[in-house]
């Protein structure tokens, strides 16, 4: 593996450790089965896009960005809340719905532009002239591109990691857990868990769109597509860092979804890179099959494992 392809493999990790933790959140900490994902990942590259193509400030593009996915999460969560639709069926409704409104979104950037004559959706927008938040550091010749990139995102992760570990610790921050833990205790002690699975929820798909919002920025397109199989992956990351690094304390749950992150992406790269895999026919086409087949590993694995240690040791 060269380096340019490690440090692309580790930009694209980075980018889904915000995924991974927005995942964490929703899955782990809120106990809320949320498909959001899909749509709030491709929300925030969609909005930040179309912000870059009209010339907008590229760091208020990308907080614009995940601002919109802060508010789809909101709206999963009053759908549950408020009007008391299942957890799972109010993220799928939200998905669903965003999937028209990311194509609509797309379609503004060129309408607003006059560059066609009527406001209809599109499934991609362009944006290989557009300044990005990369811009400024990168040389003309692009010659440190492929290593400065992932240490900016770096840099995004660090802190949204750091500042997510400092609100779970905050008064709030437990009152959240508390109502992922145990809602109905939770709410006996005075907690209003309706506005925790709220605040919960914008927190999550705020930080899955902020990695779409970075994601369309390094691949010089937004499009409607790379929201597919996006809670597939932030799912596998969150599993296998579990597996990495197992602990109870936030601070390391936290870093673990991004050491699986990172770690799942060199799989899926080495993976598509194997040479033996490649003379079969197996490409880029079957990504998401390979991520089905590592999932399902991250799953299993771990559970045989302590089924063949519990054996062994009764054996001895």
């Amino acid at each position: 593996m060269s380096f340019e392809i490690a440090f692309g493999t580790l930009e694209i990790g980075l980018i889904y450790a915000l995924v991974s933790l927005g995942v964490l959140i929703s899955f782990r900490i809120l106990d809320f089965p949320d498909l959001t994902a899909d749509g709030s990942f491709p929300l925030g590259g969609a909005v930040c896009g179309v912000c870059l193509y009209l010339g907008v400030n590229p760091w208020l593009a990308t907080l614009f960005g995940m601002l919109a996915g802060a508010c789809a999460g909101v709206i999963t969560a009053w759908l549950y809340v408020r009007l008391n639709i299942m957890q799972l069926l109010s993220s799928i409704i939200v998905m669903i719905a965003l999937y028209s409104i990311n194509l609509r979104i797309l379609g503004l950037g060129p309408f607003l532009q006059h560059e066609t004559p009527r406001m209809s959706g599109s499934p991609n927008l362009p944006l290989l002239d557009a300044e990005t938040i990369f811009t400024p550091f990168i040389n003309a010749d692009y010659s440190n591109q492929y290593y400065l990139q992932p240490l900016i995102i770096l840099a995004f992760v660090v802190i949204c990691w750091s500042l997510l570990n400092s609100f779970l610790n905050t008064q709030q921050g437990l009152a959240l857990r508390a109502t992922g833990a145990n809602a109905r205790m939770a709410k006996a002690q005075g907690i209003a868990t309706g506005k925790m699975v709220i605040l919960g929820m914008a927190i999550s798909n705020g930080l899955i769109a902020l990695g779409g919002s970075l994601f369309v920025q390094t691949q010089g397109n937004a499009d409607i597509s790379i929201g597919v199989g996006t809670i597939v992956i932030g799912l596998a990351a969150v599993i296998l860092g579990e597996n990495l690094l197992s602990s109870k304390r936030i601070g390391l749950m936290t870093l673990a979804v991004i050491l699986g992150s990172i770690v799942y992406r060199f799989f899926i790269a080495l993976a598509l890179g194997n040479e033996t895999l490649q003379r079969i026919g197996i490409g880029t086409e079957d990504l998401n099959l390979i991520t089905a087949i590592l999932v399902t590993l991250a799953l299993v694995l771990p559970k045989q494992l302590k089924k063949w240690k519990a054996r062994r040791g009764a054996n001895a």
